[in-house]
């Protein structure tokens, strides 16, 4: 699971694969019924787009159930690695590679609670000591 270099999601794959990040294998009928839950989408639909996301090496497929009409799908990439890929990805168009433009802008947006400022300034001081010689 992961070997996808250039993991490129659709939209609507990306729903699909989180769906299976957190559920696990999972067949196209429950799949369609957790998709439906937020838009409703047709069963065929799904379907097609679950069948080119196992072309494309995003998906694998086992047959299951009376006769083998039963596909189990699994995600064949990693959250982590999508989530890296789609948000190197913006920060490079968005923020032209800037990642303090990115987080800067991020809690420009909102106020953050002192639990999160706390959190961040952690994150940021275990940054600074993995970087100390």
């Amino acid at each position: 699971m992961g070997k996808k270099k250039n993991v490129k999601p659709s939209e609507n794959e990306l729903a699909i694969l989180q769906i299976l990040w957190e559920k696990g294998p999972s067949t196209v009928r429950e799949i369609n019924e957790l998709l439906s839950e937020e838009k409703p989408t047709g069963y065929t639909t799904t379907l097609k787009f679950m069948q080119i996301m196992h072309d494309k090496g995003l998906l694998s497929r086992t047959t299951e159930g009376a006769k083998g009409r039963s596909h189990i799908y699994k995600a064949e990439v990693l959250e982590s690695q999508v989530s890296n890929h789609l948000l190197d990805q913006f920060v490079n168009r968005v923020f032209r590679g800037s990642t303090s433009q990115l987080v800067m802008r991020a809690l420009g947006r909102k106020n953050p609670s002192p639990e999160e400022i706390e959190e961040i300034k952690k994150f940021l001081d275990d940054i600074e000591k993995t970087d100390e010689p």
